[in-house]
């Protein structure tokens, strides 16, 4: 039970950091209210090195059902866990979304946007375009496991690896992340959005659910082939 339930507290402290960040830029009246997207990528990324530090000894901290299938897929992860880890990954976003909204409550009433309160939760593209939108999180997924595996295959001074995953994933926010919001995650953006549509946010609107399988597509498939690509050149 070790893993399943480090693997739940590491995904929830990335969804209370990262969507805690969201929350703060973008609800009104919130003293980091409009702070920006360069803040969001940095609070996400300090958001995946705290979830690392937390549980990486314990489970590997993969805290994304996408990173677990790709070292499934390269040989580096046994299958028979995969089902367990993405449960344990999808209950911590879920409690970690809900975490988020009692921090923020008064703030949902106070702010009128509905696409504004659901982009707290789950991610939505700047330009609707499926094929571009899915390519858009196959490339930046498999950055994210290219990333990972390569640094992993690095020799860094201890207890470095988890800075350098958040360096990581505050980069591809800013380099690629404007197109889709770079969810590179299906359990940061699915868990979130199940627990929008599940609570009562004042006004909230829909939950957008034609858009929300792209998500979870896109990373597995990119995932799947950055590991390949990784194994490949790196075998």
């Amino acid at each position: 039970m070790a893993p399943f339930l480090a693997e739940m507290l590491g995904t929830s402290i990335l969804i209370i950091l990262g969507c805690g960040v969201n929350a703060g830029v973008s609800l009104t009246k919130t003293f980091s209210n409009a702070s920006g997207w360069l803040m969001g990528c940095i609070g996400w990324g300090l958001g995946v090195m705290i979830a690392v530090y937390s549980v990486g000894q314990i489970s590997g901290a993969h805290i994304n059902p996408a990173v677990t299938i790709a070292l499934a897929v390269s040989g580096d992860f046994e299958w028979a866990k995969v089902p367990g880890y993405i449960t344990a990954q999808m209950i911590g976003a879920i409690i970690g979304a809900a975490l988020v909204y009692l921090q923020y409550l008064p703030h949902w009433k106070e702010t009128e946007d509905q696409g504004t309160k659901l982009g707290v939760f789950s991610t939505s593209p700047a330009v609707p375009s499926t094929p571009a939108n899915l390519i858009s999180e196959i490339i930046g997924t498999a950055v994210l496991v290219l990333g990972i595996l390569a640094i992993g295959a690095n020799e860094f001074a201890n207890g470095l690896n988890p800075l350098i995953l958040g360096m990581l994933v505050a980069s591809i926010g800013i380099s690629l992340g404007g197109t889709t919001g770079y969810a590179i995650n299906p359990a940061r953006d699915l868990g979130p959005r199940i627990t929008h549509a599940i609570l009562p946010i004042a006004g909230k609107g829909d939950s957008n659910w034609g858009y929300a399988w792209l998500p979870v597509i896109g990373p597995i498939l990119g995932g799947a082939l950055g590991a390949l690509i990784y194994k490949s050149l790196w075998p």
